[in-house]
């Protein structure tokens, strides 16, 4: 067979697929989708017997190549993904390090000791063995919860480069949205919402007695009064590919009958300082090459990542967020498995299969056993 006819048979068996896919995510049909069915279908696969989503964006353009989703129904939800605002747990210490790196609070030099975790009163918060003390590439590599909450905490506090704790949250939040983080991103599909990041007034509320930086401690490391969507983590991992920017993500081609809008196509600038990039980066390397990711790495491309147990009434949740290749990324991902427990065990294998599908184009041999194995998980039961 020619490659010619190979090419057309392989669009004609895939067809189908990008119907489907248009149905579950209720788009009109005759619109092209960006979407990558072999992703679609390798999402799809590795998502059984889970509750969550995966989303991975192309980088340099924003366009959505998989959006794959399952809930406890058997079914795919794509409210999962744009709509369920979670707590995104260590993946958003990768954001909390570029904020205090622009702000001037931190270097890559910024030694902290741990513990086994951090102590203040009679709050007390865990971390898992790593040495110490640790500086800035790799408390993000090991993932140190003591590092984080002391240096968030020291902006919320600083009342020399703050006027109060009130201006303190207020910038800490506009960098986090220019990064497209709390709320909708404007994809192109109905019923996106977006999540929380807390500021001055939202606090004030909440705790009418006064809030200090140890009130708030848990944003730090993800969890309390911050809450994002998978989209939005996948555009957060998108940013850190751009070196500070991103495309609003779609899910549609233009054509020559439907142009593509002007906000896909415009470019947003983070507020991060430039010089942040390089050391995170750097540490979620490292999370990768020897960290709390490293079941991932491999040798045929870089990848960088960060992975996220966040704590919640039952087994934990597992994220993560990450890219690939390194200095020339070609794709963006963010997994949550809701209860997968620890970031590593679930989400971060999972975006490895799909990373390695669409930039080697096929997985594997290893790769296939392990989607197997991944595949055969149920943690739906573990929920029962």
């Amino acid at each position: 067979m020619k490659i010619k006819d190979t090419c057309l048979l392989f669009i004609v068996l895939l067809l189908p697929i990008v119907v489907v896919q248009a149905q579950v995510l209720q788009l009109p049909n005759d619109r092209p989708l960006t979407l990558r069915p072999l992703l679609q279908q390798l999402g799809t696969q590795l998502l059984e017997g889970k509750k969550g989503s995966i989303v991975a964006i192309q980088p340099e353009t924003g366009e959505i190549l998989c959006l794959a989703t399952h809930n406890e129904n058997d079914s795919a939800d794509v409210r999962l993904a744009i709509a369920k605002a979670y707590a995104p747990g260590s993946t958003i210490k990768t954001a909390q390090a570029l904020i205090l790196y622009s702000e001037g609070l931190i270097d890559e030099h910024t030694s902290i000791a741990c513990d086994n975790g951090f102590l203040d009163g009679n709050i007390k918060v865990g971390c898992h063995k790593h040495h110490s003390p640790l500086k800035l590439k790799d408390a993000l590599a090991q993932s140190c919860n003591t590092w984080f909450i002391s240096t968030f905490m020291s902006m919320i506090n600083d009342n020399f480069l703050y006027e109060n704790a009130d201006e303190a949250i207020n910038v800490w939040r506009d960098y986090m949205k220019s990064m497209g983080l709390g709320g909708p991103l404007g994809i192109d599909m109905r019923g996106e919402l977006g999540g929380l990041l807390a500021n001055a007034n939202y606090l004030k509320q909440r705790y009418p007695d006064g809030w200090t930086g140890k009130t708030i401690l848990w944003a730090g490391m993800g969890q309390g009064d911050i809450t994002l969507t998978p989209l939005q983590m996948c555009n957060l991992a998108a940013t850190l590919a751009n070196r500070g920017y991103y495309y609003p993500p779609h899910i549609h081609q233009a054509t020559e009958q439907y142009a593509l809008p002007q906000r896909y196509l415009t470019r947003r600038n983070t507020k991060v300082d430039p010089k942040a990039y390089k050391p995170v980066i750097a540490g979620m390397r490292r999370a990768v090459e020897s960290g709390t990711a490293a079941s991932i790495n491999t040798a045929a491309y870089q990848i960088c990542g960060k992975t996220g147990t966040i704590e919640n009434a039952g087994k934990d949740h597992s994220a993560f967020i990450g890219f690939a290749p390194m200095n020339h990324p070609k794709i963006a991902i963010a997994v949550y498995i809701e209860h997968g427990g620890f970031g590593a065990d679930l989400a971060a294998p999972i975006a490895s299969l799909i990373m390695e599908l669409y930039l080697k184009g096929k997985l594997s041999k290893t790769s296939q056993t392990k989607a197997k194995r991944l595949s055969a998980i149920n943690t739906l039961e573990t929920q029962q």
